[in-house]
């Protein structure tokens, strides 16, 4: 399949007058990939399933009196017949849409296109490179899912040979990016890249004007520090991040350093950060007792609601709180995420968003 519109391949999105919008501004749909593998979930896939459909649901936003959906169309991958049919069966109701393509796995927000707005409301996308993590984890199909979504799509295309996952950066939709040194300028990402190339390759890609860096992320994180398990906007000119929840938290030292290089920053519009913070989860391991990077702020922005990751320890309500304040008019639930996140991420990891 190819889109029923094409960009000039030599245009960037922010050439041709697009931008990614802050992820709180209204979607049309979410793209999303039903939990499928077993031989990379084994006993794990039931719980990752019913995490998943408890997430779509919280999205689809289904209302009491009508029985309709309030929230956003729901845009689901499956790799087969038999996939198609227990995801149809788990998520009926809720109006979703199901598209028969090839997934390695479900972290739809590194494997999708980023999708874009244009100046006169039109909306894009752009794919780019993809090599696992940096090579860590390299699934069949994976390097195609952009291609494959934004084909199914139907929408004007751009596409990027240098590497970028959707979760190393975060915007807020007036030119301003975040991101990490440790992801990307890690050099399994793109080692003949410069950091100035970089960030000219960001600016041009998403439409931004001013790219702010964050050092190292969490603990044992499979993606070499993705933004969006450790800072995220939440309106023009503020951002969330962690604090450490005692002396055992993993992180304290990683989070204090985050909140502390947030605060010396000022934006695209030339506002000083406002830095509000909510509790991390503090120590939370797997099954070997191994930290794992747990993040409240890997939530996701839906239309009506906002979905914060819960983990089974005592911060897991402060904290859906705490970003409940930063969301006055929106719905803030938490989902259980801890058998999702033995895989490498929570809810914002597996979800992409296709503005409206």
């Amino acid at each position: 399949m190819t889109p029923t519109k094409a960009v000039l391949p030599r245009a960037t999105p922010r050439a041709a007058g697009f931008r990614q919008p802050a992820e709180w501004e209204r979607h049309v749909a979410v793209w999303l990939a039903w939990p499928s593998h077993e031989d990379l979930w084994g006993e794990a896939l039931a719980p990752v399933r019913a995490a998943f459909t408890a997430f779509a649901a919280a999205i689809a936003d289904v209302s009491l009196e009508s029985g309709k959906p309030r929230g956003e169309r729901l845009e689901v991958l499956v790799p087969d017949a038999e996939n198609e049919s227990l995801a149809k069966a788990a998520l009926a109701g809720l109006g979703a849409r199901f598209h028969r393509i090839p997934f390695g796995d479900i972290w739809l927000r590194d494997t999708a296109p980023v999708f874009l707005k244009g100046r006169n409301g039109e909306t894009a996308s752009v794919s780019f490179g993809f090599n696992g993590w940096g090579g860590k984890y390299v699934l069949p199909d994976d390097d195609a899912v952009s291609s494959r979504v934004a084909a199914t799509a139907k929408l004007p295309s751009f596409r990027l040979d240098w590497i970028l996952e959707g979760g190393s950066v975060d915007v807020d939709g007036e030119g301003t990016c975040l991101t990490t040194r440790q992801c990307l300028l890690n050099p399994n990402r793109n080692p003949g890249m410069t950091i100035e190339a970089i960030e000219a390759g960001i600016k041009e890609a998403l439409g931004c004007t001013s790219v702010l860096w964050l050092g190292d992320g969490l603990l044992n994180d499979h993606t070499d520090g993705h933004v969006d398990t450790i800072a995220r906007f939440v309106a023009p000119g503020v951002v969330a991040c962690m604090r450490p929840s005692g002396s055992f938290d993993p992180n304290a030292r990683a989070l204090l350093a985050i909140d502390a290089d947030l605060c010396s920053f000022w934006d695209a519009q030339g506002r000083r950060l406002k830095v509000v913070n909510v509790p991390s989860p503090g120590l939370v391991t797997d099954g070997d007792g191994k930290a794992m990077p747990a993040s409240y702020v890997n939530f996701y922005v839906a239309n009506t609601t906002v979905i914060v990751p819960a983990y089974g320890v005592p911060n897991d309500e402060p904290a859906r709180a705490a970003v409940a304040k930063l969301f006055p008019t929106r719905r803030v639930v938490g989902v259980p995420a801890k058998r999702l996140l033995e895989g490498g991420g929570a809810f914002h990891c597996i979800s992409q968003q296709e503005p409206a």
